[in-house]
């Protein structure tokens, strides 16, 4: 059974406002919980007018507190900017406040310019390729720890400098464990760490599969995963027709090139990205971007996807859709959950686990 869930970054459109993009997110969730998606995913941004979602932790409260049953998570912390302790604390509050539906997905991206990751974390070291991992085991043991897995099987050994700290409240409960990836580094640390793995096509297509593969043929089992879990991250646009779906996602087809030209914004409208004088070295910057998404009507998305699916291994989709309207972007996850009708899967999945 194929599974969705849903990569949120709140974006910010011209004309519009930060307050206006959590107002959406909000909005969205509640409906990604109505379509039968799995899960929902915040995503960290800094120091951009792009996107308002600067905070996951924050959004994720919010997030939960307005939805009932989807799992909501990070996609993800970037953790070089933080304490693991103090990543630890807030997931094990939102654990103890939403029981069983609280994912962390983890990330090493600085999620911004190297200016604003210097003011962010917290120590000159913590950019080095070597630190991540340790603050990956750090923040694992912490949490373990607050579970009351300390000793052998899991947590700090008795020999630990922190044993006998504790990330607070304590309790039975335990985040679902991602790490997030564009490449190689990504997949290594999940298997490594025997966490499920999240491979962002919609940053990096061009690494095709070898960054899951990788994953799966180094994965070491943890006690909260025994084999790998890999999932997929995807930029998708459905609409009634491909004609409709390639006019919408104009909006942010133009937004990507501009980001790659070191020019992004607001997400345009789409009749300012259908009117933009774009020159032949941009058209052509255009149809590879066109490239790293899926865009169509629901069946010619669905068979996509499946077939991506088949490609690299997986049955799980993390879908990211931006769109310069509300009402498109809501759409555009309502058709998809039809076509993969989402909420038969679910029907399916509930019986299958009260048996």
């Amino acid at each position: 059974m194929v599974t969705l869930s849903v990569l949120d970054q709140s974006p910010i459109r011209k004309g519009g406002t930060a307050a206006e993009a959590i107002a959406n997110t909000i909005e969205l969730a509640r409906a990604a919980e109505r379509f039968g998606y799995s899960r929902y995913w915040l995503a960290e941004h800094h120091n951009t007018s792009s996107f308002a979602g600067s905070a996951p932790e924050v959004l994720i409260g919010a997030v939960a507190g307005a939805t009932s049953r989807i799992r909501v998570g990070s996609g993800g912390v970037m953790l070089p900017h933080y304490s693991p302790l103090k990543v630890a604390e807030c997931f094990r509050l939102l654990e103890t406040l939403y029981p069983g539906r609280i994912d962390l997905g983890l990330g090493r991206a600085p999620g911004g310019d190297m200016r604003t990751s210097r003011a962010l974390q917290p120590g000159p070291q913590a950019y080095d390729v070597g630190v991540f991992p340790q603050q990956v085991e750090l923040l694992t043991q912490f949490l373990e720890d607050a579970q009351g897995l300390a000793g052998e099987a899991g947590g700090f050994p008795a020999d630990h400098p922190y044993v006998g700290l504790h990330a607070t409240p304590r309790g039975p409960g335990m985040p679902d464990l991602w790490m997030l990836g564009s490449g190689g580094d990504g997949a290594v640390i999940a298997a490594q760490f025997g966490m499920a793995y999240c491979f962002a096509h919609f940053i990096n297509q061009d690494a095709g599969t070898q960054p899951l593969e990788l994953y799966r043929r180094s994965f070491r089992a943890s006690r909260h995963l025994t084999s790998p879990r890999g999932s997929l991250a995807v930029s998708v646009t459905v609409a009634d027709t491909e004609e409709e779906a390639k006019r919408i996602s104009a909006s942010r087809n133009l937004w990507v090139m501009q980001l790659l030209q070191n020019r992004a914004g607001a997400f345009p409208s789409t009749e300012e990205a259908l009117a933009y004088p774009y020159t032949d070295q941009d058209r052509t910057m255009l149809r590879a971007i066109e490239q790293r998404g899926i865009t169509g009507a629901p069946e010619q998305v669905r068979a996509r996807l499946l077939a991506m699916g088949e490609t690299y291994g997986v049955d799980d989709f993390v879908i990211l859709t931006i769109t310069y309207d509300q009402k498109d972007r809501l759409r555009s996850y309502q058709l998809l959950a039809e076509a993969m009708a989402l909420n038969a899967v679910a029907a399916v999945a509930s019986v299958r686990s009260s048996q």
